[in-house]
């Protein structure tokens, strides 16, 4: 299954970046980020068999072991790609929400974009981990 990051605005060259390229390069699953700029820009085509989750501040917020059971559960049943939305500074409107197959949030607190990228790409490298069974993950 592709996990495929889809994100407004250019990260450049930044210690966001390092971040999100270190955990990008140790995840074994197919892997591809695709940036948008803040406004206009079209979206890469939707694949058959996808899931569409927005980061957003209403979202659900997941710990790492339910993160990894969704992902793993989505693989299993012959998910494609599961692509991960993080909007421009103003977020999504009502209408993208309920389109979105999952809202995931990272807690209450605003996070700046380029940090939900690195976050992100945390998340996808420890929820893979989880389910490769690799010691990266301490539970408890």
């Amino acid at each position: 299954m592709l996990l495929h990051i889809v994100a407004r605005g250019r990260i450049g060259r930044s210690p966001e970046a390092e971040l999100l390229d270190r955990y990008a390069k140790r995840i074994a699953w197919p892997m591809r980020v695709t940036e948008l700029p803040d406004t206009g820009g079209r979206e890469p085509a939707t694949v058959p068999h996808s899931r569409r989750i927005l980061l957003d501040e209403k979202g659900e917020m997941l710990g790492s072991m339910a993160f990894a059971e969704k992902l793993g559960r989505w693989r299993d049943d012959g998910v494609r790609e599961a692509r991960f939305l993080i909007g421009a500074a103003d977020g999504f409107d009502d209408a993208a929400r309920q389109e979105a197959d999952l809202l995931l949030s990272f807690g209450r607190a605003t996070w700046p974009h380029l940090m939900a990228r690195a976050m992100l790409a945390e998340q996808l490298f420890r929820a893979t981990s989880i389910l490769a069974n690799h010691p990266y993950h301490r539970e408890g």
